[in-house]
């Protein structure tokens, strides 16, 4: 299944929004039923998704915590049958250890930790004992407008890169994500997608999650609801593409895959 990850940095690749939630802020709700969630994962495969990423805790702002048993009984059976049919890794949006293993355990690869394996720290040792990959999201507590948002990035990584080393955890297996939409203020968000260079001279692969978010529609049409923000969304990750970005997080697979392929014949020469 990994194996679609040894074409980081050939082509952008396109990671499929999965939620298990029932308030997630675009989709909470539509895949509570697991058979629900099931067909829709395989949609999106079909689609040319070349990762499943499945989430069970709302991270929107304002939403709901939920409890690590909770959060577990949402996506291991998913993630379960999930193993059992698709071609394509899947990852787990979790930043708590127990559920990560568990998800490992019934058939994830990767590990999506919106606050960069810095929660709970049992998280790298997790990652490393499952020969798991890791992608380490910026996050902040607060949000600071007086802050240069790139060397607060660059701090941050290099705080989880230690933690991963430590655990043992190769850099082959890291991936960094800027945190689109988390602990920034809108201004800082734009900065962090238009500096993406200096993201990648750390020499890791990039992943860029602005699918649907408010960030974004601020600009065109604030009130339009999640499900409508798709050339919004286009224009964000396209753009990120053409800075660096490896691999998009994205709600709306077909449109991701068919924008990403021209955007990769022109800018990686990709036959």
């Amino acid at each position: 299944m990994t194996a679609i990850l040894k074409e980081l940095g050939t082509r952008t690749l396109i990671m499929g929004v999965l939620n298990v939630t029932p308030d997630s802020f675009s989709d909470g709700g539509l895949f509570r039923d697991p058979a629900v969630a099931v067909a829709h994962a395989h949609d999106m495969e079909q689609a040319g998704a070349d990762i499943i990423d499945v989430g069970g805790e709302s991270t929107r702002p304002g939403h709901t915590p939920v409890g690590a048993d909770e959060e577990q009984r949402r996506v291991v059976p998913v993630i379960r049958e999930l193993a059992q049919i698709l071609k394509v890794p899947i990852s787990i949006d979790t930043y708590r250890a127990l559920t990560a293993q568990a998800a490992l355990r019934a058939g994830a690869r990767i590990v999506n930790d919106i606050w960069g394996l810095q929660h709970d720290p049992d998280m790298p040792t997790v990652v490393a004992e499952h020969d798991a990959f890791a992608i380490v999201m910026h996050n902040r507590a607060e949000v600071d407008a007086s802050l240069d948002i790139m060397a607060d990035m660059l701090r941050f990584f290099e705080h989880s890169l230690t933690l991963a080393r430590q655990a043992g955890i190769p850099d082959a297996r890291l991936i960094l994500d800027p945190g689109t939409g988390f602990g920034k203020t809108a201004d800082q968000n734009l900065e962090a997608l238009r500096r993406l260079p200096e993201l990648k001279a750390l020499g890791f692969p990039v992943l860029v999650g602005g699918s649907r978010k408010s960030v974004l529609s601020r600009f065109y049409h604030p009130q339009v609801p999640p499900r409508d923000r798709l050339f919004g969304t286009l224009g964000a990750h396209l753009a990120a593409v053409s800075r660096g970005a490896d691999i998009v997080r994205v709600h709306d697979v077909q449109a991701h895959v068919e924008a990403c392929r021209v955007a990769d014949i022109l800018l990686r020469n990709v036959p």
